[in-house]
């Protein structure tokens, strides 16, 4: 993490416990960016919204029972409806399936190069016997590799799936 990220990361939990603070950003002449909550010559102070426009950074205030977005979502947020949402999840979920389908096939190519590598010993592997355990650990290292990329794929069908309905 670059030094100006932790830097922007310490000021935003600063100005979260400490939420009538002043920020000021200064940047110095090699073009490097600092935050801070103390003014430094030539810094300017940087004007944030109120933590409450946050979503659920402190609003106390319920939302009227006709607005069906987010409690976490923020005012003038962009959306979209949810013919647009649904085209969207369905794209996802065509793309997810392909890579499913070719991470399948993968496995299968894992499986058999490992069962086939298992059960021979290349010429040097009858001399050195942990040559050939790690030519086969790779392979099935391979092959276990394969199956989470699987099984993170039909996880996330199945959590797709089931944010559609």
């Amino acid at each position: 993490m670059p030094k100006t990220m932790k830097t922007l990361a310490f000021c935003l939990l600063l100005t979260c416990s400490l939420a009538q603070a002043e920020v000021y950003k200064y940047v110095d002449a090699n073009g490097n960016v600092t935050f801070t909550n103390v003014p430094i010559k030539g810094a300017k102070p940087m004007h944030l919204a109120p933590l409450s426009t946050y979503g659920g950074g402190g609003s106390s205030k319920p939302r009227a029972a006709g607005n069906s977005r987010s409690a976490s979502t923020p005012d003038g947020y962009p959306s979209v409806d949810n013919g647009t949402q649904s085209k969207r999840d369905e794209g996802r979920r065509k793309i997810l399936e392909g890579e499913l389908s070719n991470e399948k096939k993968a496995l299968a190519d894992a499986q058999k190069a490992y069962t086939e590598g298992a059960a021979t010993r290349n010429g040097d592997e009858t001399r050195n016997y942990q040559k050939y355990l790690d030519r086969v650990q790779k392979l099935k290292d391979a092959v276990t590799e394969r199956q989470k990329n699987v099984d993170a794929l039909r996880r996330e069908l199945g959590q797709s799936a089931s944010s559609a309905q």
